[in-house]
């Protein structure tokens, strides 16, 4: 399954992305994606994605900590 990790930087997902591969190196390096809220003008107005593909449920609640850590959240992709 699909999971989108969330983040207001860019920073925070290059960071997350990095550990993750660090952590799970079968899953390779996740992608960071830029995605521009729906309606906003200004280009700062744009969260950052980390899209991560194949990770276990028992996974989830190490990933879900790193996240929150950086003020992040996961959605099901």
């Amino acid at each position: 399954m699909r999971q989108l990790l969330v983040f207001a930087e860019r920073d925070d997902a290059e960071e997350v992305a990095e550990t993750l591969a660090e952590w799970f190196p079968r899953l390779g390096v996740p992608a960071v994606v830029k995605e521009t809220l729906a309606g906003e003008d200004d280009a700062e107005d744009a969260q950052w994605l980390v899209v991560v593909e194949g990770l276990d449920e028992a996974q989830l609640p190490q990933v879900d900590a790193l996240v929150e850590e950086r003020e992040g959240w996961r959605e099901n992709g």
